[in-house]
């Protein structure tokens, strides 16, 4: 029976993203491996950033392990990770992953002799593993891994759908285990200082910002689109405390700070292929868009203390007509805190530049905010946004 790997990647990336622990992470990528497309063998060399070499992680194969854990080590003098680390791969072979058989085929063929060399040693190393194929895992552009593929279980080798569906999955990999990392860092960030909240303010917001820039840092064409609507935000609530309206107090200020920040954490389950795609969205690249303040609370509702503000991730696309999303709310059923980061980061989207249209002028933007005030923003926080443009303060 023929494999979809078109659903088997999607159903990989969405598992990917529930996934919070590196290593179990690494494991479950393996293992399905092996099990639906029948290699030998897998086996994941890891970039440790602590020792600046690459780790044979993970080895399986269908009878259970292959090499021991941490077994292996190599350094970036290694000919196998230089091959990776310095993108001659993609010279050689065009699609990054390297195939063992057509390396060999390569060796008769490169003049360049030192080339011709680090090739020919990166295939003895694939020779030490047993490994037929290699696809590298980047990250932006550091290299964070490298699959190792042995042959598949019928001897065939391995053809073009095969090794598009690796060469994505790597990517999705990367992404995963980076985020997995990260969070796992960030989480027992918060839980060391959450006896020290008090003394400790300006050290969270450090923190949460830094999560903004990695937000900002893999979607690039919102770059600095996070810093804005905590900007906007802060005004609409510095507006509202003096309007005194019931709840907007200085820890009602605190947690708009964090959630405006922290809006689009859920982003970072996105695929940068959709995040950064030069033009309109797909219906089906849409719907994949709207699960991002899911993923958002999924990935911040295990850190105590952030409830307000997960409410405000969660909501900040629902609609006051009850037309938004994730679970139309309407009216007074969305959260103050997720009305006010909603009409901010409309805003900013409005009035910034994309790959496929300019920017909005500041007055039709703000104009448009308050032709759907009861619409789609909160009739209040339309109208303090209407005061704030009018005193030139937006």
């Amino acid at each position: 029976m023929a494999i979809d790997y078109k659903k088997e990647l999607e159903t990989a990336s969405k598992t990917m993203i529930l996934v919070h622990d590196p290593d179990v992470l690494i494991r479950m990528i393996v293992r399905m491996i092996v099990q639906k497309v029948k290699v030998s063998h897998a086996n994941i060399l890891l970039h440790d950033k602590a020792t600046g070499s690459y780790i044979l992680t993970v080895s399986r194969g269908p009878r259970g392990l292959k090499i021991p854990a941490g077994f292996t080590r190599m350094d970036t003098t290694n000919p196998l990770i230089r091959l990776f680390r310095e993108r001659k791969s993609d010279l050689l072979f065009g699609d990054n992953a390297v195939d063992y058989n057509k390396g060999k085929q390569f060796l008769d063929i490169i003049a360049n002799q030192e080339l011709n060399q680090l090739l020919k040693d990166a295939l003895y190393q694939m020779e030490i593993f047993e490994t037929v194929t290699c696809i590298p895992s980047y990250f932006v552009d550091e290299l964070i891994g490298i699959l190792l593929l042995g042959p598949k279980e019928d001897g065939t080798e391995f053809d073009k759908t095969e090794l598009d569906f690796f060469t994505a999955l790597t990517s999705d990999v990367a992404m995963a285990i980076n985020n997995a990392q990260t969070f796992k860092q960030l989480q027992q960030a918060f839980s060391d200082l959450q006896n020290e909240l008090a003394r400790n303010k300006r050290l969270i917001a450090s923190i949460t910002e830094a999560m903004a820039a990695a937000i900002d840092a893999k979607d690039h064409y919102t770059h600095g689109h996070t810093t804005r609507v905590k900007d906007v935000s802060h005004l609409i609530c510095n507006r509202l405390m003096q309007k005194k309206m019931p709840g907007v107090d200085a820890k009602f200020v605190e947690n708009v700070h964090i959630a405006s920040v922290l809006h689009d954490i859920g982003k970072i389950g996105v695929p940068e292929a959709i995040l950064n795609k030069q033009g309109p969205l797909t219906p089906e690249e849409f719907k994949i868009i709207k699960e991002h303040p899911l993923i958002g609370e999924n990935i911040l509702k295990s850190i105590d203390g952030l409830d307000e503000c997960i409410s405000a991730i969660k909501y900040h696309h629902e609609r006051f007509d009850g037309s938004g999303y994730p679970e139309g709310l309407k009216d007074g059923e969305i959260p103050l805190i997720a009305s006010i980061i909603c009409v901010a980061d409309a805003y900013d989207a409005m009035v910034s530049d994309r790959p496929y249209r300019k920017g909005l002028p500041k007055e039709k933007a703000l104009a448009e905010i308050v032709s759907l005030a009861g619409k789609q923003f909160h009739p209040d926080i339309s109208a303090v946004m209407q005061e704030l443009y009018q005193e030139g303060k937006v």
